[in-house]
């Protein structure tokens, strides 16, 4: 199973995508790692922002969609542009979006932990949430089928 998880750092979407096939997972290249929405409240750059997610996750053949939950209150809540771009993604009919909060993160990378860390995957230092958003949602996945 290939997934896109996705981490949303002020106005930009921060890609990776990963798959697990027999407890073994794998990165895999992506043709865009992060995609900007333009915040001017012009509804043809949101639909923009759409399509290109859309697009991507069509043409690498992604049904399901990860985005780590972001804070709605407090110090590091999230922007109103990236409530949109949550928004936004959801909404795409073909993806499966779901959305994975910091405590259950945490959860799974104590039970499982990071066999390498995203720099020595080949990622960017910017994915590194999206990358551990990823990971412990395919062995969620994959830990609630064996029970």
């Amino acid at each position: 199973m290939k997934i896109c998880s996705i981490d949303i750092q002020g106005s930009e979407a921060m890609l990776c995508l990963l798959s697990m096939d027999s407890g073994l997972f794998n990165v895999h290249d992506c043709r865009q790692i992060r995609i900007p929405l333009q915040h001017d409240n012009d509804a043809e750059k949101m639909r923009k922002f759409q399509f290109t997610i859309s697009k991507l996750l069509e043409d690498y053949q992604i049904n399901n969609v990860v985005i780590r939950e972001r804070l709605k209150k407090g110090k590091f809540a999230g922007s109103a542009v990236g409530f949109k771009i949550e928004a936004a993604i959801q909404l795409i009919e073909s993806a499966n979006v779901e959305i994975l909060s910091s405590q259950e993160i945490k959860e799974q990378l104590k039970k499982n932990p990071l066999p390498i860390d995203a720099r020595e995957a080949g990622l960017k230092k910017f994915q590194e949430a999206a990358f551990q958003t990823g990971y412990a949602w395919l062995n969620k996945k994959a830990f609630s089928k064996a029970d």
